[in-house]
């Protein structure tokens, strides 16, 4: 609770991974992938409630040995491969309603900590926001990259007088990381969405947010859980 608000974290994992099978309860550094997003969920200072939003029974089971609150078994017809983040959240809220802020922490971000998620919250706070996402710098630059035309000739993506060719001199520029979603429930319902026009930034290193979507992906975290000491 911050500010007598309270605040709902929703973990989601759907049983139904392409990329990775069954990549939620597949173990990373000694434990579940799961487990490492529901473990530093709990250590917030701010957060009032953890809880999961899967269909999938095995995930259910995992995830409650961690500890995870397991109010709802969210229905198959949102756990489908075309299903939106915002249906989930949404059917989350409809189950568990009275809840002032609701944190979005997907499972596939195991190596955010908990001065992240907390440091997001404190961000939209002190920014008198309605809503806060993390982001990191990007690898590669938008202001290099290039569509393809025909005969293969290259057009910039992003339209200058000039090309840089030192990444110094490039604009600095952000992406969505995926690690935290956080936004006033009442302004969530409105919008239909985390982000617009009045959503804030929290930055994040590198080093905390890679996201999981592959097997490279997976073993990378892996590698670096395990050089780091995660325990």
């Amino acid at each position: 609770m911050i500010n007598n608000k309270n605040i709902l974290a929703i973990i989601p994992a759907r049983g139904g991974s392409k990329g990775v099978p069954r990549k939620n309860i597949r173990e990373i550094a000694g434990k579940p992938l799961i487990a490492w997003t529901i473990e530093v969920a709990k250590k917030s200072k701010y957060i009032d409630r953890v809880v999961l939003s899967s269909e999938d029974s095995e995930i259910i089971e995992i995830a409650s040995a961690y500890g995870c609150d397991v109010p709802f078994v969210r229905p198959s017809h949102l756990a489908q491969d075309d299903t939106s983040s915002m249906d989930m959240v949404f059917h989350a809220l409809n189950e568990l309603p009275d809840y002032d802020y609701v944190i979005l922490l997907q499972p596939t971000s195991p190596l955010r900590n908990v001065e992240d998620i907390d440091g997001c919250i404190d961000a939209m706070l002190a920014l008198d926001a309605p809503s806060c996402v993390s982001v990191t710098e990007p690898e590669k630059s938008p202001y290099w990259m290039y569509s393809l035309q025909g005969n293969c000739r290259m057009k910039p993506l992003i339209p200058q007088e000039s090309t840089a060719s030192r990444r110094q001199d490039l604009k600095k520029v952000y992406a969505l990381n995926g690690a935290i979603y956080v936004a006033k429930v009442d302004w969530l319902v409105n919008t239909k969405t985390f982000l617009n026009d009045e959503t804030t930034a929290f930055i994040m290193p590198k080093s905390r947010s890679y996201d999981i979507d592959t097997e490279e992906d997976f073993l990378l975290c892996d590698l670096l859980m395990h050089k780091m000491g995660r325990k």
